[in-house]
């Protein structure tokens, strides 16, 4: 077995990691001034993305090392209750083709996630997992399924009040209050079937070049909590710093992996207006 093919194992497994963490969603001209285009209750974030640290050389030999994202979030429209969240990357120019998804539903106040899924196919190797919540009868669905099987299974959720959250709830949350994250903040992170206890901080300000132009943004930390189960990766975002608050880069980091996302494009009709407190942000914390 060649030393490329020993690695690919682990490489998708980290590629699935950083894919799986980034996460739920600047500034002047045609990279971040929306676009109409498709519903008023729909935003869409481009990136571009690339995978970074020691691994891209091994990695590149069985699964695609840069690319294109797509991030989608649908919010309630009238007589409707849950907000959608997807992120979709692919590598065009690679000719195997493929993709990586991850997606979340959560309630409309994107305090807990109701359902999470994450899914890749690359070259022979596929894989989907999908979580219900089913918090009136304190129980997780599962349903996984690669080539060679389907496997079902009924978990018992915690006896606890706080709802399970995926990163791509935790980070739609963020987003409403990234201006009021004034100090390091605990809550768990519910990542590939396990919980894990994380602290959310705040990160550096930053500016970045968009189409020529400087583009001020507040950045966030998620990072492994001390104690407890270890949470093996870590996350950084830089937010727009105005009212929409669009995720500019997106920064995700495991031991043998980093992701990195750069925003393209905004195609809206009209966007979601960034809200929040720090009452409500405590309250999201301590799971209420």
């Amino acid at each position: 077995m060649t030393k490329a093919a020993a690695e690919a194992p682990r490489a998708r497994r980290a590629l699935g990691f950083v894919l799986a963490a980034v996460l739920a969603g600047a500034g002047p001209a045609s990279a971040s001034e929306p676009r109409c285009k498709g519903s008023e209750n729909v935003e869409e974030f481009r990136y571009s993305w690339r995978l970074r640290g020691g691994i891209r050389l091994v990695a590149g030999l069985v699964i695609p090392t840069s690319g294109v994202g797509n991030l989608r979030n649908t919010y309630p429209a009238a007589g409707e209750h849950l907000i959608h969240s997807e992120l979709r990357i692919t590598a065009p120019g690679r000719k195997q083709g493929g993709f990586y998804a991850y997606e979340s539903e959560m309630d409309a106040a994107g305090t807990r996630t109701l359902m999470t899924h994450h899914a890749y196919e690359w070259g022979k190797k596929s894989r989907s997992e999908r979580t219900l919540f089913d918090y009136e009868k304190g129980l997780a669905r599962i349903r996984k399924e690669t080539p060679e099987e389907v496997w079902n299974r009924v978990k018992k959720l915690p006896d606890r009040e706080e709802p399970f959250r995926d990163i791509l709830t935790a980070i739609h949350h963020l987003r409403q209050n990234v201006h009021v994250i004034d100090k390091p903040l605990q809550t768990i992170i519910y990542s590939d079937g396990k919980e894990y206890p994380v602290v959310i901080r705040p990160g550096v300000r930053r500016t970045f070049m968009i189409s020529g132009q400087g583009v001020p943004t507040r950045g966030l930390e998620i990072v492994d909590a001390p104690g407890g189960k270890k949470w093996p990766g870590g996350v950084k975002v830089w937010f727009s710093d105005d009212g929409r608050r669009i995720p500019v880069r997106i920064e995700i980091r495991q031991s043998i992996a980093s992701l990195q996302l750069d925003l393209q494009s905004v195609e809206a009709c009209r966007m979601h207006a960034a809200g929040g407190d720090a009452a409500g942000l405590q309250r999201f914390a301590a799971g209420r």
